[in-house]
């Protein structure tokens, strides 16, 4: 599916945004630039910030703040990447060096923060206390997410609950606030609210579960990162689970070992039990089920063309192939 007829109606809209981004970025600190750059300008989807777009067009909202709040929700989503990655020990994203390769951990972890705060220098400007409440209880379950995926961090006995509790915090909860922000801005009713936040969080779920599925079955040319690194860092996401709850013995075993230790080791032996398993069909069955209860919350919305690139986006977050 062609990501650009899905921007299509937000085209003005995403380079207004773009231009945004590189002037905030600005600091007279040399390093802020150098990193922060890096980071924006380094390709990625950018559904985040779209999402806020279209919901607030799909909504009927006619000025220019969802431009803002859509660099605010960039910012932030980079800076959780930036936090990531040291955290994991990550080395590569979008088929390039992550910052902490380049510049190394301190700098990275200092650079994040200034986008967080730039992020909420930027909230402060548009005036609204529901604007702050809704993006300040969305950084705040993004790092409970973090947290409770570090306690599931080589644990072989996570299971189902607790990993879709991670999810839902750590990737949804933004996709959520998004086009909850979307809604606001055009001062929608309750209900319609409501239903842009349950468009946002499904599609987030869909998105990371589909993301988690391609961590075993793409190569990083596509992907953008390294196959596996989520067994390397010790992740137990849903494709692993599901391959230990219908595997045989020996499978589990291998798997139970794998998560528990970590690496590369075993990769190809480990991505051989999930393909004989039904754990990538599994996963990315019940990532279509969320993107259609995404799509089924559009219904509220009337017809337009931001309303049907909405609906397009939760196809494509589960057509995708990197």
């Amino acid at each position: 599916m062609d990501l650009s007829a899905i921007r299509l109606p937000a085209a003005e809209d995403t380079k207004a945004v773009d231009a945004l981004i590189v002037r905030r970025l600005r600091s007279d600190v040399a390093l802020i630039n150098q990193i922060g750059h890096y980071i924006v300008r380094s390709g990625g989807k950018r559904l985040r910030p779209l999402s806020v777009l279209l919901a607030a067009r799909a909504c009927g909202y006619g000025g220019t703040r969802h431009i803002d709040l859509a660099a605010v929700i960039e910012f932030i989503h980079t800076a959780t990447l930036l936090h990531d990655d040291v955290v994991d020990g990550s080395e590569l994203r979008r088929n390039q060096d992550t910052a902490n390769v380049v510049w190394g951990n301190e700098a990275t972890v200092l650079v994040g923060d200034f986008l967080y705060s730039r992020a909420f220098e930027m909230m402060v400007e548009v005036g609204s206390m529901r604007v702050m409440e809704i993006l300040a209880h969305a950084t705040n379950r993004i790092a409970e997410g973090e947290v409770l995926q570090l306690l599931n961090t080589k644990d072989p006995d996570t299971d189902e609950q607790r990993y879709m509790e991670v999810i839902v915090r750590k990737t949804a909860t933004l996709f959520e606030a998004a086009t909850r922000l979307g809604a606001v801005l055009a001062a929608s009713p309750d209900p319609i609210e409501t239903a842009m936040a349950d468009y946002g969080r499904n599609l987030g779920i869909a998105f990371q579960l589909i993301d988690d599925a391609l961590d075993y079955s793409s190569g990083n040319t596509e992907l953008g990162k390294n196959v596996g690194d989520d067994l390397d860092e010790g992740k137990p996401t849903l494709p692993i689970l599901r391959a230990m709850a219908v595997g045989t013995p020996a499978q589990r075993r291998l798997l139970r070992e794998a998560i528990e230790h970590g690496g590369r080791e075993r990769i190809d032996d480990v991505i051989a039990v999930i393909a004989s398993t039904d754990a990538i069909a599994y996963t990315t069955e019940l990532a279509r089920d969320y993107a259609r209860r995404a799509k089924e919350a559009l219904a509220v919305l009337a017809p337009s063309d931001a309303t049907a690139s909405l609906g397009l986006m939760a196809d494509f977050a589960v057509s995708r192939d990197h």
